[in-house]
């Protein structure tokens, strides 16, 4: 069961980082039509690109030390 809850753990994470990193990304593009949030406020990207990515780490290496 941890094996399991450390992969929803990853891919969550990584889907939540692609997601703000693309709106963060479009937005500051100048395609905030595309942009997922369209591009509602830099600071709140930023922190979840870097939560996300920190959770996937952390995910990643819990992963590695249970097999």
């Amino acid at each position: 069961m941890p094996k399991v809850l450390c992969i929803i753990a990853l891919v969550i994470s990584l889907l939540t980082f692609v997601l703000f990193l693309a709106d963060l990304l479009m937005g500051m593009s100048g395609n905030v039509a595309l942009a997922p949030f369209k591009y509602s406020n830099m600071i709140v990207d930023i922190v979840f690109v870097a939560s996300s990515g920190i959770l996937a780490v952390l995910s990643w290496f819990t992963l590695r030390e249970q097999v």
